[in-house]
């Protein structure tokens, strides 16, 4: 039997953030938003958008997360971390389109990552004051999900 994991993946992290933020003002907002990239001169919309989470406070998105299936890496030469430019690019159009200055980009932890699952990094894209954070989650590790995810959002919760 095979199993899309980074749909899974997603699904997993979207229904454990629910329950994490259900006692918030914060709503999750699974594969949402939808908003196209471009239009057309007769105004069609072109390049349709679908982040993966959506945090919204009210009508504001106030954090948008993709998740992604794949391991990174943790050596120290690589600040990139095996990240994916196309994975960045995608992140900083959400930014852009969702108006949201707060983004992460989620991956499973795995054991050759030094430390605990959460944060790894924080870059600011540039131009902006908008804020892109690395981070993983130890889906292994389920019984403290809640807080774990809860202090991903931490900056959405303030």
């Amino acid at each position: 039997m095979l199993f899309e994991m980074n749909t899974l993946f997603e699904e997993y992290i979207a229904r454990m953030l629910k329950r994490a933020l259900a006692s918030d003002d914060l709503r999750v907002v699974s594969q949402g938003g939808r908003l196209y990239c471009l239009e057309t001169e007769d105004r069609h919309g072109l390049f349709q958008t679908q982040p993966d989470i959506l945090l919204k406070r009210g009508d504001t998105v106030v954090q948008v997360i993709d998740t992604k299936w794949k391991r990174i890496t943790s050596r120290i030469n690589d600040p990139k971390q095996g990240i994916s430019q196309a994975d960045i690019y995608q992140m900083m159009a959400y930014g852009r389109l969702y108006r949201c200055g707060h983004l992460t980009l989620l991956y499973p932890h795995h054991g050759d990552l030094l430390g605990d699952d959460g944060v790894l990094a924080t870059n600011v894209i540039t131009g902006s004051d908008d804020r892109l954070e690395t981070a993983t989650i130890d889906v292994g590790r389920a019984g403290d999900m809640a807080s774990r995810l809860r202090r991903l959002v931490h900056c959405a919760c303030s």
